[in-house]
């Protein structure tokens, strides 16, 4: 196997190009996701006691899983492809590269919430139930929501949003690691791979007879 040449930066700089191109890279998919995932149709309605409830037309709920999903999905292929890319860069393989990957993962995972949230809710506004043009002669008022962005608002499933992107990346790098036959993974500085030489048997360890 050909050596790599040495490399043109130094790794802490590697480390902070993948942190920054994953982080720009996650707002993107976060603005992309905003204009591709479905809303969801509701409606605000006043009830004979005079009650505003609101209410979604047919499986429009079904939405806020499918957005989420949708998410989650964007962001988990992101990670695969940067892993995929980062292992490319032949002279920075190592396990600075693999946390500054992990790290930006999540952080593209939080930039694409963030901004998937941002502009959904730019798009649909916010649903204003005291608001809503209802009365007793016109009891229904259509409303459009924003998707949601995370499965649900505890921080669990919050942080497994965020963390998910984080693992693919690190496990798809680590599986490309383990088919590499190299110690050194083939980055820079090469080591020296040690020369085996022939079995030793019992019978070639013995002196040999004058």
């Amino acid at each position: 196997m050909k050596d790599v040449e040495p490399p043109q930066i130094s790794r802490r700089r590697a480390a902070l190009i993948t942190f920054a191109g994953l982080s720009v890279t996650g707002a993107m998919v976060g603005a992309l996701w905003a204009w591709l995932a479905p809303p969801i149709h509701g409606i605000v309605a006043l009830t004979k006691k005079g009650e505003r409830v609101t209410a979604y037309l047919g499986n429009e709920a079904d939405h806020f899983f499918i957005a989420a999903f949708l998410l989650v999905g964007m962001i988990g292929a992101l990670a695969l492809v940067a892993a995929v890319l980062l292992w490319q860069w032949r002279a920075h393989r190592g396990p600075v590269m693999v946390t500054a990957l992990a790290i930006g993962a999540a952080a593209a995972a939080g930039a694409a919430a963030g901004v998937g949230a941002v502009v959904a809710h730019w798009r649909y506004g916010a649903i204003d139930i005291a608001g809503a043009p209802v009365s007793p002669e016109h009891r229904v008022h259509y409303v459009v929501e924003a998707p949601a962005v995370f499965f649900g608002h505890s921080p669990l499933q919050i942080a497994t949003t965020i963390l998910l992107p984080a693992a693919v990346a690190a496990l798809v790098y680590a599986l490309m690691a383990v088919a590499t036959q190299r110690d050194d993974l083939g980055a820079w500085p090469p080591a020296d791979e040690p020369v085996l030489g022939p079995p030793t048997t019992a019978e070639s360890a013995l002196p040999s007879a004058q």
